[in-house]
């Protein structure tokens, strides 16, 4: 019951913070087990997305108990540091937890949720940045009697799907905040730049913009993650095609970077703001060439699911009481960047 009484605690503490949407000062951040076959990549970009991953199972002892994580996610900076906290989740409670990222194929992260569901999973927790392909999968997990968890996305159909709760952020509030910032920041026409085609998530970042800012706003696909020149000439090519565009928000870590590099190919001055945390993106904060990235703490969208599916199997508990677990967002700024960059060579910002 130690053990037990020690994850309420942790549970509690991290939950209220979460529901505070986070303090980006990073000194309250989870100091990080080794996770046992996740190792956050050196390289700061995002890897190319060239098949699904592989499942990363954590083994440990003591434990009878088996959870699942399947996202959407690739080997990037943003999905690294999800599986580093499912890594230390899983030595926290010292059970097996297997994850997934299927690299944004809805197909790939459907068959390793009926996988799951078949091995006999304690609990499943799922992203839900494609409900069309992946729906007809998370509803299985319910017949199926396994308690399911959203993360990251899917705030707007955890619900319908029978989920316990979703940990993570509402997009667009998250988009709703960028937009005042760019307000602040004197913008009169702003790019809202994605990285996926069909993640309703990125979309609804977009939305929040477009609902509190004061000027104009262009939504447009610019190109994956793993082909960053693609992206950059993209972004270039409609700040070329309108003059009037005056800043740009990247809905990912990478594309605030590549606006950067986009505006000096088209001889710009742009306002550029993004979404999540990378150290090259930190480093152009501090340096004043991005004026903020929106944060919204991956890594307990990680961590938290794994400690509650575990305090649900062992003891019955539920948390979120029908609400979402907010994880964000929060802002990094040249105020607390510094602050924020050692945790995020550290692979748990």
């Amino acid at each position: 019951m130690t053990r037990l009484w020690k994850l309420l605690a942790v549970v509690l503490a991290i939950t209220l913070v979460a529901a505070s949407c986070g303090d980006d000062d990073g000194d309250d951040a989870p100091e990080p087990a080794a996770p046992a076959e996740t190792t956050a990549p050196a390289d700061e970009e995002a890897a190319p997305a060239t098949e699904a991953a592989t499942d990363d199972v954590v083994d440990t002892q003591g434990c009878d108990k088996t959870y699942h994580v399947i996202t959407h996610g690739d080997s990037g900076v943003f999905w690294s540091v999800v599986e580093v906290a499912v890594a230390d989740a899983a030595a926290a409670i010292g059970c097996d937890v297997v994850y997934f990222g299927s690299n944004n194929d809805a197909l790939a992260q459907s068959q390793e949720i009926e996988a799951a569901i078949a091995s006999g999973s304690d609990g499943i927790a799922i992203s839900l940045a494609d409900p069309a392909g992946v729906t007809a999968a998370a509803e299985s997990v319910v017949a199926a009697g396994i308690p399911l968890y959203t993360l990251n996305s899917g705030v707007n159909n955890y619900k319908d799907l029978g989920a316990v709760t979703h940990v993570g952020q509402t997009e667009i509030v998250a988009g709703n905040g960028a937009g005042e910032r760019f307000n602040t920041l004197g913008s009169t026409h702003v790019l809202c730049a994605r990285q996926e085609q069909s993640n309703v998530a990125l979309e609804e970042r977009c939305q929040g913009l477009a609902e509190t800012f004061n000027g104009d706003v262009t939504s447009e696909f610019v190109g994956l993650d793993a082909n960053p020149d693609e992206q950059q000439n993209g972004i270039a090519a409609i700040l070329q095609a309108d003059p009037s565009i005056d800043g740009v928000l990247g809905v990912g870590p990478n594309l605030p970077l590549r606006a950067l590099a986009a505006g000096e190919q088209a001889g710009r001055q742009l306002v550029i703001g993004g979404f999540d945390l990378s150290g090259d993106l930190i480093d152009a904060i501090e340096a004043g060439d991005v004026a903020f990235t929106v944060d919204q703490q991956q890594y307990l969208q990680g961590y938290l699911p794994v400690i509650l599916m575990h305090l649900q199997a062992t003891n019955q508990n539920t948390a979120g009481g029908g609400l979402p677990i907010l994880t964000g967002p929060g802002f990094v700024d040249t105020a607390n960047a510094s602050a924020v960059k050692a945790l995020v060579s550290q692979g748990t910002r």
